[in-house]
């Protein structure tokens, strides 16, 4: 390399060319298959669900509070020529709305001539007082199309979905199943690979679509806001924002990390080769790893959008080491050419920092079992990187060196004092304090640590200014809620095949108190009972907004029904009672009696304080045994709601509990880096200690974990090891010139702490800027980030160099 620099830089350079050439793949993944757990069947069940109940959580919804009354003709005049400018945009399938509902009000309606006496706003001259009684009075549109103090209303925007997306959905996983068994042929090797490569294509459209569709939607509210105030919600509308939230910091903040790089190397070296070959070498990584997941196809997350960040930090971390430790040799051998100081260096940092890539690579590589897939997709990418990161530091940077004019090197007179000597003072005056400090603040972090959750509220990823943020406080507190959930109870059927007539032998109101009805069909009495009862408890929950189920049906069924409940022999009739058009909205997307399935459905009020979602879950089929009477086998519980929930519990698990693997793995690498058990435990407690003081704060400060903190643990170990491994190895160097721990820590920071200080300092005004996001996980996660480098930096510069002097590892000299 030293030899030949232009034909190093020269291979560096056609790597990045051909990684240049698939950047235009580089992609970021929102969908619900990015937050899911690898192997969860629940994410099966859901799709299960929507087909089966032929429902679907692709749709938008736009809420309209006008300035002058909801049922005033102009306003409903704006509320049509909104609607049908929505229905012009191009990939909106239908949409619902008060225009377009059936008015199920009037004193002439009944049962028997329900469908001669439909009405809608859209198809008939109808009062609009008449109207507004009508939506009002009914249970299915009442929270859901329209406010209970009649000021807001809903459009939804059903947004269909490729046929061949599940198509394609239903072939890869069935090939993908029997690929994890090991049974696939060649040529089902092949046609997996084919699959998985259409279903990515397809479903990359899919998104792409809904993308312009909220585009559009958002274009065409515009027009109408001197009419009315106008608020966007839906599963597409988050997914969409929260791709545009990370696709802005992946820019915006990978941008303001480098100028602070920038700036930062400028204030320390203030050199331009020291700062313009650091940056070189930061930019080489990140564009390589770039295109290498454009060429493999594999797409960014929430979880691992800021990789770009950490890659830009990680590299720089290497090679300012690398930097300072050549002006260490300029300042003491200033006579030697550049080749000769450079190999000085490499030979002097090469063991160092190999072991601060391995141990960084065991950190991020605990996030490779946590079984979510883009938890699992950040471990690799950050262990991949970790290892470009120190090729390119060892290849590019040497090499530039070499080639580019030599820097003046900076006597030790002009370098100055640097602020690290005065640490090392006050760590030699107050030593004792130290220990004493860290021992109260490591106790404070273990309670902190058991005080943590992973339950959060999806609005409280957004800022309160943001507009999805104010949409999902007018959607939870005048349209029933934002995050969907469904219930489903399966029915108990007999093995029985003879056809069960429901004519014979069922009971009447009268007659069911007390017996047990075993029938092959929902349309009892009894089971009509208990789905009600469900009904009202759910909707009866704190956490819940708008509930729809069958017992909706029943209840409108009642209102036409001269107020009167529905008997046995009536139920029986139930399904033929309502028109095809009317049974597609109330009936088929809540009961299945060919599947033995009852559903309901559920929306969740994000902005409630007391929103728990697994304890929601928890108490929900806790009360659906003890006091309905179901049976724990019969309920099951899906939707969006449950597959975050999975993904959060799992991240709990996976990642606090297994934290002391790491711990234990990183350790077992230090023993084999310092051959000696003392120094390996030594040089744990500074990372430990900060490890445990982000988590113990967020504990104590009641924050919860979330898709992105929960891995700053893994983190912080991460890059916090790299300041424990560089300073050890550099006392055992320094010691053996005198054999005097107090002298030997002087010198090491005077020395290595300097280059510890400087990468630190770097770290943690890049991780600040994420602070101005506004996508609250990203500014916790570069918040807790930076101040756990600080820690880190502490517990390095004091804590460490105290404990080495005190317990004397390397012997009493």
């Amino acid at each position: 390399m030293l030899t030949h620099p232009l034909l190093t830089l020269g291979l560096v350079l056609v790597l990045a060319v051909l990684a240049g050439l698939r950047l235009d793949h580089f992609r970021l993944d929102a969908s619900a298959d990015s937050l899911v757990l690898e192997k969860d069947r629940s994410l099966d069940f859901y799709r299960q669900i929507r087909a089966k109940f032929e429902s679907s959580d692709d749709f938008l919804v736009i809420t309209f509070t006008p300035h002058e009354s909801l049922f005033s003709p102009s306003s409903i005049e704006a509320l049509r020529s909104l609607r049908d400018d929505i229905e012009q945009v191009e990939w909106v399938g239908s949409t619902n709305s008060i225009l377009n509902v059936p008015l199920l009000h009037s004193p002439d309606l009944s049962l028997d001539n329900l469908e001669s006496h439909i009405k809608t706003l859209d198809r008939d001259d109808v009062e609009l007082s008449e109207a507004r009684e009508a939506l009002l009075s009914n249970p299915l549109y009442i929270n859901l199309l329209i406010s209970e103090d009649a000021g807001t209303t809903a459009i939804q925007v059903n947004l269909p979905t490729d046929p061949q997306f599940y198509t394609l959905l239903k072939e890869r996983d069935q090939l993908r199943d029997r690929a994890r068994e090991g049974v696939l042929s060649d040529a089902e090797q092949l046609e997996y690979e084919q699959v998985a490569n259409q279903f990515e294509a397809v479903s990359v459209k899919l998104a792409m679509q809904q993308e312009q569709v909220v585009e559009d939607i958002r274009a065409i509210m515009a027009r109408y806001r001197d009419v009315a105030r106008l608020h966007l919600g839906g599963v597409p509308m988050i997914v969409s924002d929260m791709i545009d939230y990370v696709e802005s910091d992946l820019a915006t903040f990978g941008l303001g990390v480098l100028i602070f790089i920038l700036l930062t190397l400028l204030l320390i070296f203030r050199k331009w080769q020291w700062v313009i070959l650091p940056s070189v070498c930061c930019l080489t990584t990140v564009w390589l790893i770039s295109g290498y997941l454009g060429w493999m196809n594999w797409p960014i997350t929430v979880i691992s959008s800021n990789f770009i960040s950490l890659l830009l930090i990680m590299t720089l971390s290497i090679t300012i080491h690398i930097i300072v430790r050549f002006r260490e040799f300029q300042q003491t051998l200033p006579d030697a050419d550049t080749k000769a100081l450079m190999l000085n260096t490499v030979q002097a940092m090469a063991k160092p920092c190999l072991y601060m890539a391995l141990t960084t690579i065991v950190a991020f590589g605990s996030l490779t079992i946590s079984g979510i897939r883009p938890v699992i997709d950040f471990g690799w990418m950050m262990t991949l990187g970790i290892g470009v990161a120190f090729v390119v530091a060892f290849l590019v940077l040497p090499a530039l060196i070499v080639v580019l004019p030599r820097a003046k090197a900076v006597s030790l007179a002009e370098s100055g004092k640097p602020l690290t000597a005065y640490v090392a003072r006050f760590t030699e005056l107050h030593g004792r304090k130290v220990m004493v400090f860290s021992l109260v603040l490591a106790v404070l972090c273990v309670i902190g640590v058991t005080r943590l959750t992973v339950e959060n509220r999806f609005i409280d990823y957004f800022k309160s200014s943001t507009e999805i943020y104010q949409g999902m406080v007018v959607i939870d507190n005048k349209i029933g809620g934002t995050t969907p959930l469904d219930v489903i109870i399966d029915d108990v059927r007999t093995a029985s095949d003879v056809p069960v007539d429901p004519f014979l032998d069922d009971c009447f109101e009268e007659d069911c108190a007390g017996e047990e009805v075993d029938r092959n069909t929902w349309y009892t009495y009894q089971k009509m009972e208990q789905l009600e009862q469900t009904h009202d408890y759910l909707e009866s929950l704190p956490e819940t907004g708008k509930v729809l189920s069958i017992a909706t049906l029943l209840k409108l069924t009642q209102q036409v029904n001269q107020g009167e409940k529905l008997d046995a022999l009536q139920l029986a009739f139930l399904p033929t009672v309502f028109p095809e058009a009317l049974r597609g909205i109330l009936l088929d997307p809540y009961l299945s009696d060919e599947a033995a399935q009852a559903r309901f459905n559920i929306r969740l009020i994000e902005s409630s304080p007391n929103l728990n979602r697994d304890a929601l879950m928890k108490e929900i089929k806790t009360h659906l045994v003890e006091k309905i009477g179901f049976q724990p086998e019969q309920i099951h519980f899906t939707g969006m709601a449950v597959l975050y929930n999975n993904m959060l519990q799992s991240l709990f698990d996976s990642q606090i509990k297994t934290l002391g693997a790491v711990f234990l793995a990183i350790t077992i690498m230090f023993l084999v880096l310092f051959r000696s058990l003392s120094l390996a435990l030594i040089g744990m407690a500074p990372n430990l200690l900060a490890a445990g003081t982000v988590l113990g704060l967020m504990g104590w400060l009641e924050i919860p974990l979330d898709m992105m903190t929960i891995t700053v643990a893994s983190i912080t170990v991460g890059i916090a090891v790299d300041n424990t491994i560089h300073y050890i190895h550099r006392f055992r160097t320094e010691f053996e010139r005198d054999q005097n721990y107090l002298a030997t820590m002087h010198r090491c920071h005077a020395s290595i702490g300097r280059a510890m200080f400087y990468t630190s300092l770097t770290i943690i005004i890049g991780f600040s800027i994420l602070i101005l996001s506004n996508f609250i996980p990203t500014i916790y996660f570069g918040l807790f980030t930076g101040m756990a480098m600080l820690v880190a930096l502490l517990g390095a510069l004091t804590l460490l160099p105290q404990m080495l002097v005190w317990f004397k590892p390397l012997g009493n000299r």
